[in-house]
Formats: structure tokens, sequence, C-alpha cells
């Protein structure tokens, strides 16, 4: 059998303002074409952009997170608890001015070494799990602008000079540990066609502790409700895991996303996401590794506006209050696309007696 662990995310250069990062261009040979481009970066830090809200400088833009009702959902917002993320992935530049504030730690001494655990091929006790890749910066940087105040736990899986099997074998590890940690939602864009009995068992033990996964659905344009077509983790099947694909700025399914009624629960935004790279940058990735981010930092939120939520509750609420669409009818299970402000107010109004989560209004990485 032939494993394949690998980012669902496409990465594309258009401008590069100040130096070429190699370290940024991406081997097609190792990725079989899924990332035939480079990342597109846009800017330095912090340039001249005093004055200016961060969200702007670096989030995601008003068109991708206006298609989520993300400012009427801040508006709305009330934190009551903190919320942990573990992004498993390629890791995350810690000292991105975006994302200083957001490390999480799992003891009380913060260093330079001790921001997340690096269990990719080769890696040992001293390895740091900085990204040099750039995938799981971006994927942090767009969760975070959902809620800016994630705390967010790098464990890092992907190590490009890995086989397959190695990288599912990483990818196993640093979800115990997440466990361990007692994470409240695990994100993890990425995955392969291979299914693992490893895997699913750890999953489900996730599933036990109350631990939400969100996961990508994947970039080969498949139906993967079809057998031969799964795309794992996201086609498990547990209760735990929110499958992700992504849709364009008119709602239509990217042409390269996995879909599937059974398997995908919802879509989000995926085209040409801008987010954090490494080294104090933006660029813009495209695939449903950035829907992915979308969701999970939607459901850090409602988790932090109502703590009494489940995390089968959480999933409901973010599934009934998807906004539908015509496009993505029989694309997934929900019908529509991820709706932040209408799941908040979901959120608030929840009541468990009815179960009714409707407001009044009603292995590789996965870009494409």
């Amino acid at each position: 059998m032939v494993y394949h662990r690998l980012f669902a995310s496409l990465l594309l250069l258009l401008t590069v303002q100040a130096m070429a990062f190699s370290s940024y261009v991406v081997e097609g040979k190792k990725y079989s074409g899924r990332f035939p481009g480079k990342i597109k970066i846009e800017k330095r830090s912090p340039n001249a952009l005093e004055g200016r809200d961060d969200q702007d400088q670096w989030g995601p833009d008003s068109s991708s997170s206006g298609m989520i009702n993300l400012k009427s959902a801040f508006k709305q917002f009330n934190k009551k608890r903190d919320v942990v993320v573990a992004v498993i992935d390629t890791g995350i530049d810690y000292q991105h001015p975006y994302l200083q504030k957001n490390v999480h730690v799992t003891s009380e001494k913060a260093s330079d070494n001790n921001f997340g655990v690096d269990f990719s091929y080769k890696a040992n006790s001293l390895t740091m799990p900085s990204d040099q890749h750039g995938h799981g910066t971006h994927v942090s940087g767009i969760i975070r602008s959902i809620f800016p105040q994630v705390k967010l736990l790098s464990l890092k899986y992907y190590n490009q000079e890995a086989s397959g099997v190695e990288n599912l074998n990483s990818t196993i590890r640093a979800l115990k540990y997440a466990i361990l940690a007692k994470v409240d939602i695990i994100n993890y864009s990425g995955g392969g066609p291979e299914p693992s009995s490893d895997e699913f068992k750890i999953l489900k033990i996730a599933e036990k502790r109350g631990i939400l996964v969100v996961a990508a659905a994947g970039n080969e344009h498949s139906n993967i409700d079809q057998k031969s077509n799964a795309y794992y983790p996201a086609s498990y099947g547990l209760k735990n895991i929110i499958t992700v694909t992504a849709n364009n700025n008119k709602f239509d399914l990217l042409p390269s996303s996995n879909w599937g009624t059974k398997s995908v629960d919802i879509s989000a935004p995926g085209f040409e996401i801008r987010s954090s790279i490494p080294n104090g940058l933006t660029g813009r990735m495209t695939g449903t590794s950035q829907a992915t981010a979308f969701v999970t930092g939607v459901a850090a939120l409602l988790m932090a506006e109502n703590p009494e939520l489940s995390i089968e509750e959480v999933k409901t609420i973010i599934l009934d209050s998807a906004r539908k669409s015509k496009t993505l009818e029989g694309k997934c299970r929900s019908g529509g696309v991820l709706d932040a402000a209408e799941a908040l107010v979901s959120a608030q109004k929840y009541s468990r007696g009815s179960g009714n989560s409707k407001s009044e209004n009603q292995r590789a990485v996965a870009n494409r």
C-alpha cells in the first residue's frame, strides 16, 4: 500500500517585495503535482502599517472573512474561557508578530525551545517545531484571525524527506500528545488515502475525551463518499470530526476540492487566502487546509463563548448554522458555507433540552 500524508494547500507565487525565499519552493515530484507553485508572498513585517488593525495587516482579507460574517460575529462575542488548539502541521513560526501572543506551552516556563513539539521524521528532543515550509504558520494565522485570543500548540509532523508511512507515524504520535496535553481542538489540515487502525483508535480516544478534530477533505477533486476515494482522517466518520471542503468567493466548490454528502460536513473559504507565513511575511494559499482553519477558528470561538457546549453540540451548531448555497447542494452534509455570526448566536441561545442549535434568524496538507 502506498502511503501519503500531504498538506491540502496550493502555494502560489505572484510577487516578492524584498527577497525570494527558495525554501518556500514546493518540489513538484515530492508532492505529486499538488504543490505546483510557490507561496504568494505579499509583504514584510512591519512595513509602514502603524495605526492599522493587525487583522488588516496579517489576517484574511475582507472578502474571505466577509464570506463567513466574521465582523458581525466579533460584535457579539464575549469570551468566557481560554481555548487551546493543537495545530498538527509543518510547525509554527512562533516569532511571527501575528502569532507571538498566541503560542501555547505545556509547562509554566516558556522559552525558545518550548513552544511545541517536533514529532517529524528524524526529529529529537532538542528539535524545535519551527516552520521551514510555511503551511503550519499560514493555517495558524487563519485560526488566530477568527479568535484573536486562541492558544496555539504547535505539533510538527511533516518532513518532506520522510516517506508517507513515516509521516503517518509522526501524525499518530502528535495526536497522542495532543490528547495528553488536554487540548480543546485538533486542527489537522492534512491526510491521505490510507486508513490506519492506530490513528482511528487514538481519534476515538480523543472523541471520548471531548476533543474536537477539524480535518481537511483533501484536494483530489473526488467524491470521498466512495470507498475508493476515501481520505483519512476525514473519512473515519467519527462524531468528533468535522470534515471541511473549500469554496471560492462565489461560493462555488473549488475545482480541486473533495466532496461528499456523507463524508464532508461543511464548506469554508479556501481560495487565495491571505495569512501569516514565516519570517514576518504574509502570503496567500489555496485549498481545503485553509478552509479547515476557518472552521477551527469558529469552533474555538463557540467554545470560548459558551463553555458548557459539548463537542457534539459545537459540531451541530456549526453545521446547522451554515449558510445554504445551491452550488454546494450535494457536495457536503450541511449544503452550505460556514457562518461565524449565525453560529455564535446559536451558541449563545443553544438549549440542550431542545437540541435546537438554530438561532431565531437562522497527511499532507490540504491545499489545492
